[in-house]
């Protein structure tokens, strides 16, 4: 049936993958803002730097649903390096 969507594309490999590696980052920063929001003064600049780096996330997140093989292919590699360099931080 031609009116059905097309979702041979989406066997949950790569576009699960990548929606794994972005989730664990966006975890990360959630995380780090919550402990820096409880700390007994917290740094207001490390908030908003953790806050913008999340947001950032969530938005590479959303993109994924829409995003082609080679975009999401890109992104996880991205996410992949940035969270690698955040566990070792």
């Amino acid at each position: 049936m031609s009116d059905s969507p097309d979702f041979s594309g989406l066997d949950g490999g790569d576009e699960q993958d990548a929606a794994d590696i972005v989730r664990d980052v966006v975890t990360w920063y959630s995380t780090r803002l919550a402990a820096e929001r409880r700390t007994p003064v917290p740094d207001e600049e490390r908030i908003e730097e953790l806050a913008a780096a999340r947001q950032a996330a969530l938005a590479d997140q959303a993109q994924l649903a829409t995003a082609d093989p080679a975009e999401t292919s890109r992104i996880a590699t991205v996410y992949a390096a940035r969270l690698k360099d955040l566990k070792e931080s």
